[in-house]
């Protein structure tokens, strides 16, 4: 669809690395002409796919912005309303379905955003080949799959293997930030965030957080809400050792 390096690929990392963490399948379906042509001007300079063959240079992609990594945007609309409204902050915004790449990129086109950037691809080699140590504000997972199935559990993103390899990205007091509306799936983001010596929940009583302003209502959301699904906030607090290699 997007020859020559002028929009995603279609597997950017091929099989060159192992993926012990799984949470998605590509999807580049229902691509409007619309999210096309955005992709095919935009991609060149505001998107990159995660070829786990070098390491960001995130001053360079942000202008020395502090930068939060986001892992799936869906359609982006709340990633788009949180660049707007934290134009201070840099979004690297990682999602592998392609109607959402070109409909993110399309938004922060119309807001005149500069302050996004859209990484195509595994988050989990993105994560552990290309982004430094101590280089993240913050990494936001926004209803990821839940995986409901009891045999699919091993597919969660949020598990003590992600949290082994997000903290060294992250710097002390940075905040990795949780929302789920399936609450069996928020009882364990709880868990396994408690019982990591990297990380240090920011609700007093150790519990889940009341949603923050700057996260939007996002479209799962509202349907969960539909649904009469209870959306947990889960938010921890990067602390100074307590990660693999420290």
């Amino acid at each position: 669809m997007f020859p020559d390096g002028s929009g995603p690929a279609a597997d950017p990392a091929g099989s060159h690395f192992e993926r012990r963490i799984r949470s998605f399948q590509p999807r580049r379906s229902r691509v409007t002409t619309g999210q096309a042509d955005v992709l095919r001007r935009l991609w060149p300079s505001w998107g990159l796919d995660i070829d786990g063959r070098r390491v960001l240079d995130l001053d360079a992609l942000f202008g020395g912005l502090p930068v939060v990594l986001e892992i799936g945007f869906g359609m982006g609309e709340a990633t788009a309303r949180m660049a707007a409204d934290d134009p201070g902050t840099g979004i690297l915004a990682a999602d592998v379905h392609t109607p959402g790449q070109g409909n993110l990129l399309r938004l922060a086109e119309r807001a005149g955003l500069t302050n996004v950037r859209v990484a195509n691809g595994d988050a989990i080699i993105l994560l552990r080949e290309m982004l430094a140590p101590a280089s993240l504000d913050g990494i936001r997972v926004y209803f990821p799959d839940p995986w409901p199935k009891t045999r699919h559990h091993k597919r969660r993103l949020i598990q003590p293997e992600f949290l082994d390899l997000a903290a060294p990205r992250l710097k002390p007091g940075a905040v990795l930030h949780c929302a789920t509306d399936w609450e069996p799936y928020a009882e364990q983001m709880l868990d396994v965030l408690t019982a990591h010596p990297a990380f240090e929940n920011t609700a007093p009583d150790g519990g889940y957080a009341p949603r923050p302003d700057f996260r939007p209502l996002t479209r799962f959301e509202g349907q969960g809400i539909d649904k009469g699904h209870a959306v947990q906030d889960v938010i921890f607090r990067r602390v100074d050792g307590g990660a693999p290699g420290e």
